[in-house]
C-alpha cells in the first residue's frame, strides 16, 4: 500500500494531478516556443536583476528541488544540474521528470537562459534534484521505488545543499515528514515550501509549508496584489510572483505553455532569492539569511503583525545585496521563533548543528490542532486593504508578490482528508 505521504503531495499547478496542468488562464498559442519565454518573466525587470547579479549570482549554493525530478539537459540546466549527488538510494529517477515541472522550477532558480529558455534568478547557483511521487503521473512500480517526501528531505538535509526549495503539497500532516523537516532545519538547511492554491477562503493548509521551520511561500501578481488563489493562514510568511508566468507543458520540453498562475513559481524564485543572499554572504547561518528575507520584505504593516495572506511581505533581495551595512542579527536566534516555537520543545534552528541532535524522532511534536484564531489571523484578515497590495522599494525595485501555479479551484481531499479548520503551523 501506498504511503499518505504518496498519495497526498501533488503538483502545484492548479489540479489534484500534475497532468491537470491546462487550467485557467493557460495558452497553447502556436508561438508558445522556448524563444518567447523569458519576456514573460515581468519580474526579472523591477527586480533589477541584472544589477543584482553584479553583486551575486548565487555561485557556491546548492538548492535541493524535490519535485517531478529535474531534466538536466535543457539548455539553460546544462552544466546546472548536480545528479552525482543525490544519494543512490532517493536517486531512482532523478533526472527523468515526466511532468515537466521540476525542471521548471529548477530553471526558474538555476538556468542560465541558453537557447532562449527561462531565466534562473540565481543563474550561478546550481540544483540537486530529488523526485517523488505526485498526483497519478507514475505507475505503482515506479512509485514503489521513488522515494518519499520524507526520504528527500532527509537526504537533502543531509547533502551540500544549503537550501531545499519544495513547489509540492498535501492536506494530510505526517509525522514522518514534519520529523525530516525538523531534522533538515537542525542541519541548517532554509526549506521553503508553497502554500497552496485552493483560495484565501478556502479553509485549508497545505503541507510541507505549514510545519514549522519552512518558510510558506504565496503569490503577487504584476501589480504587487496578491493572488487569490494563494491560501491564507498564519503559515504564510512571504509572498513572491506566480502569476501570468511560463512552464513546460508536459515532459517533453518542446513547449512552454503561457499565463500560468501558481505558488510554485512563488516557492521556486524565493529560493533563488534566498542562495542569492546566501552566495553573497556565506558564512551567514539560515537563520541570518532568513532574517534578512523578512527585514527587507515590502510591506505597508508593521513587520513584528505579519499577515495571513502576505505573511511579512514580498521578497527584495536587492536590498539586501545593495546595503553593505544591513545587520543580519545573531546566527541562532530564530527570526520565526513565535511561528516555530512548540510547546516543551527547544527550537533546533537556535542549536548550533554541531551541538543539534543527530536525528529527530519520528513521533516529533506536530502541529496544534486548535488553533484557527492565531495571531496572523487577527492581525490580517485575509481581503483587508494592506494585505492587498505591498509597498514598492524606494529606490525603484517593485514589490511585486510572486504568483502560484494553477487558478483558485476546490482542493480535492487526498491522504489524510482535509481540514474545515485551519491547522496551525505555529503555537504562539
Amino acid at each position: 500500500m501506498k504511503s499518505a505521504t504518496r498519495q497526498g503531495l501533488r503538483v502545484r499547478v492548479g489540479g489534484a494531478v500534475v497532468s491537470a496542468l491546462i487550467a485557467v488562464g493557460v495558452s497553447f498559442a502556436p508561438g508558445a516556443t522556448a524563444a518567447d519565454v523569458q519576456s514573460e518573466q515581468w519580474y526579472l525587470g523591477p527586480m533589477q536583476a541584472e544589477k543584482m547579479w553584479k553583486t551575486s549570482t548565487g555561485e557556491g549554493i546548492k538548492v535541493a528541488v524535490i519535485d517531478t525530478g529535474v531534466n538536466p539537459d535543457t539548455p539553460s540546466l546544462k552544466g546546472q544540474v548536480l545528479a552525482d549527488e543525490v544519494p543512490k538510494q532517493v536517486a531512482y529517477g532523478a533526472t527523468d521528470d515526466y511532468a515537466g515541472h521540476g525542471t521548471t522550477m529548477a530553471e526558474l532558480i538555476v538556468g542560465t537562459g541558453a537557447g532562449g529558455r527561462l531565466q534562473g534568478l540565481a543563474p550561478g547557483a546550481e540544483v540537486v534534484p530529488y523526485r517523488v511521487p505526485l498526483g497519478n503521473e507514475l505507475s505503482a512500480k515506479e512509485e514503489k521505488r521513488a522515494p518519499t517526501s520524507a526520504e528527500a528531505i532527509r537526504a537533502a538535509a543531509d547533502s551540500d545543499a544549503r537550501i531545499i526549495s519544495m513547489s509540492i503539497g498535501s492536506v494530510a500532516y505526517e509525522a514522518e515528514d514534519a520529523a525530516a523537516v525538523k531534522y533538515a532545519a537542525s542541519k541548517g538547511k532554509i526549506l521553503v515550501a508553497s502554500v497552496g492554491n485552493g483560495g484565501q477562503d478556502s479553509g485549508y493548509i497545505e503541507y510541507p509549508a505549514a510545519y514549522p521551520y519552512v518558510l510558506g511561500v504565496s503569490s503577487i501578481d504584476d501589480k504587487s496584489r496578491i493572488s487569490d488563489f494563494g491560501q491564507s493562514g498564519n503559515y504564510v510568511d512571504l509572498v513572491a510572483p506566480g502569476e501570468n508566468l511560463p512552464a513546460y507543458c508536459n515532459g517533453n520540453f518542446e513547449k512552454y505553455c503561457h499565463n500560468l498562475n501558481g505558488t510554485s513559481f512563488s516557492t521556486a524564485i524565493t529560493s533563488a532569492a534566498a542562495a542569492l543572499i546566501w552566495s553573497a554572504h556565506p558564512d551567514w547561518t539560515a537563520n541570518q539569511v532568513t532574517r534578512a528575507l523578512i527585514d527587507t520584505a515590502g510591506r505597508k504593516w508593521p513587520k513584528d503583525e505579519p499577515t495571513s495572506t502576505a505573511g511579512y511581505g514580498t521578497i527584495r533581495p536587492r536590498s539586501v545585496l545593495a546595503d553593505p551595512n544591513y545587520d543580519a542579527g545573531e546566527p541562532y536566534s530564530d527570526p520565526l521563533r513565535r511561528e516555530n516555537m512548540q510547546e516543551g520543545e527547544k527550537l533546533v534552528t537556535e542549536i548550533p548543528p554541531a551541538s543539534a541532535s543527530a536525528k529527530p524522532s519520528a513521533g516529533a511534536t506536530g502541529p496544534s490542532q486548535g488553533a484557527a484564531g492565531s495571531s496572523k489571523d487577527k492581525q490580517a484578515a485575509a481581503g483587508s486593504d494592506d494585505a492587498k497590495a505591498v509597498a514598492a522599494d524606494s529606490s525603484g525595485e517593485s514589490s511585486t508578490l510572486w504568483i502560484v501555479l494553477g487558478a483558485a479551484a476546490a482542493v480535492v481531499v487526498i491522504g489524510g482528508g482535509a481540514f474545515a479548520v485551519l491547522r496551525a503551523k505555529r503555537a504562539h
